[in-house]
């Protein structure tokens, strides 16, 4: 049978990754999209990139690769443009122990009330999702890769038990494995072949606001405010979704972000709400990523976790040479699909 390539499915930043670390390896790679790459739910995150200082989580193992990942793959992509802030965290946020300052209002200059002590993590970072996403899909285009945005998967097709492609909008795609990273549309597409995928919608809004530059250094994080800044200034802020369900009440919201905001920067006052979205993140039912190949089939792959954003880079590497060699890498152990049976 002729190699028919290797069809991921989703242009999010998990699916940008994979798509990026799986071209370029002898096999043709097509990476399909319902819209535009990063047009889901990894528009409306808030990108913090962290290590855990320690975790008995089954995905421990992936999740302390986060960091180091990004760095590797920064040194190939060095337009990633990765913000290394570090990140402050106070009041309980942090629930786990972490190392502590107390000089935030060094670290922190405009905070109109400092915390006497936080948990400072030097080494966290932010980065814009939708440029990433951009960028990895560019490179993963000039290994090889075919990309087909506006294209949404409707099915997958079997042949004799096995994934042999999927139907789309614009007709059928076959492959040798699909791999599926289209978030919480992984869930149709997988119970169309007997797969039950225990993942529901997690909505979180977010924020972008209008301030000075300079205004918020690091990561900031506590149980009523997050916030980081670009270098233009934009604030983006992240909030809990409380079940909005028109734009009036979206935006009543994010004003009272804006508030908070306000209130605890000197020089905030005139800061001023760009916009405001909701992004539903795919969330399994445990909390931890589901990556592998679901027991009793052949030719699927599934990648759909919770946050994609730290383990994209990890996930990308990990994932693509597992179904490249087929040889299981035992920082995934944790994350399989079969632990549902």
């Amino acid at each position: 049978m002729a190699n028919r390539g290797i069809v991921v499915v989703g242009a999010g930043i998990v699916g940008a990754s994979l798509a990026y670390h799986l071209a370029g390896q002898g096999r043709q790679v097509t990476l399909i999209d319902a819209g535009l790459p990063g047009s889901g739910a990894t528009r409306a995150s808030f990108a913090w990139i962290g290590r855990p200082v320690s975790s008995d989580l089954p995905s421990a193992p992936l999740r302390y690769l986060a960091l180091d990942e990004y760095h590797r793959l920064e040194a190939e992509l060095p337009q990633l443009a990765i913000r290394w802030t570090g990140s402050l965290s106070w009041d309980g946020f942090d629930e786990a122990p972490g190392p502590s300052t107390d000089d935030a209002a060094a670290l922190e200059p405009n905070l109109v009330t400092p915390p006497a002590e936080a948990v400072h993590h030097p080494d966290d970072g932010a980065f814009d999702p939708v440029a990433a996403i951009d960028l990895l899909v560019a490179a993963a285009r000039d290994r090889g890769a075919r990309l087909l945005p506006g294209t949404p998967a409707t099915a997958l097709v079997q042949e004799d038990g096995t994934v042999s492609g999927v139907q789309t909008t614009a007709g059928l795609i076959e492959a040798d494995t699909v791999v599926l990273s289209t978030g919480i549309g992984a869930v149709a597409l997988c119970s169309g072949v007997g797969v039950t995928l225990p993942v529901e919608p997690s909505p979180a809004i977010l924020v972008r606001l209008r301030a000075h530059p300079g205004l918020v250094r690091a990561i900031v994080a506590t149980p009523d405010m997050e916030a980081r800044q670009l270098d233009d200034g934009t604030i983006l802020a992240p909030t809990a979704y409380s079940g909005e369900a028109a734009q009036a009440a979206l935006h009543a919201t994010a004003q009272r972000v804006r508030d908070r905001v306000a209130s605890s920067f000197a020089g905030a006052d005139d800061t001023e709400v760009v916009s405001v979205e909701v992004g539903w993140r795919p969330m399994p039912v445990d909390g931890e990523p589901i990556i592998g190949r679901p027991a009793g089939t052949q030719g699927l792959y599934v990648a759909v976790m919770h946050s994609a954003i730290t383990l994209a880079a990890a996930v990308g590497r990990l994932a693509a040479d597992e179904i490249l060699t087929g040889s299981p890498a035992p920082e995934l152990a944790g994350c399989r699909p079969d632990r549902f049976r």
